[in-house]
């Protein structure tokens, strides 16, 4: 069975989408998932599944929008997939909490970056299913808009990393 990470949107942001983690993770293995475990506050989870990835994203959505009043969107990788996301940041030398990855459900499109303001000195580079966004100032205090990101979920390059890193040992277990 296939390692997965899956990025869950809007978990416990503000007073929307509230979800403690070990609900998450009784709700996964309540999906039949395997050697479940979640990281941080903010609606990430790995486990094992024989599902291929759209089928996995499908039930998962389904079952949080059960719990949630409406489907939060769910972005699945593979440990593969998020080594390579690290490997492919453009930002690589900037402070990795500053760098942070939008995730999406496909290919960001040809004008994913239309309308695109960064008054703060934001760089952005959209490559594959990803948005990469380093933040000078932090993402707090940035007055970016980038419309497309509100589609997707972003995680800094910390916890990228680190999921890269939990998962992996999932799979090499």
């Amino acid at each position: 069975m296939n390692v997965h990470v899956a990025l869950i949107r809007a978990v416990n942001v503000g007073d929307a989408g509230k979800l403690p983690m070990a609900e998450l993770k009784a709700l996964c293995e309540g999906l039949g998932f395997t050697n479940v475990s979640t990281f941080i506050q903010s609606g990430n989870v790995i486990f094992r599944d024989g599902g291929d990835a759209a089928d996995i994203t499908a039930r998962l959505d389904a079952a949080l929008a059960e719990r949630l009043g409406k489907p939060p969107g769910v972005f699945l990788r593979r440990p593969d997939e998020l080594a390579a996301i690290l490997d492919a940041n453009p930002f690589a030398s900037m402070e990795p909490n500053r760098v942070l990855v939008s995730f999406f459900a496909e290919a960001v499109p040809d004008d994913a970056l239309h309308g695109l303001v960064a008054p703060d000195g934001e760089e952005v580079v959209a490559l594959g299913r990803e948005i990469f966004v380093h933040y000078p100032i932090g993402s707090g205090r940035s007055r970016l808009k980038l419309p497309i990101l509100k589609a997707g979920t972003s995680r800094n390059i910390n916890t990228v990393a680190r999921l890269a890193e939990l998962a992996g040992a999932i799979e090499g277990a």
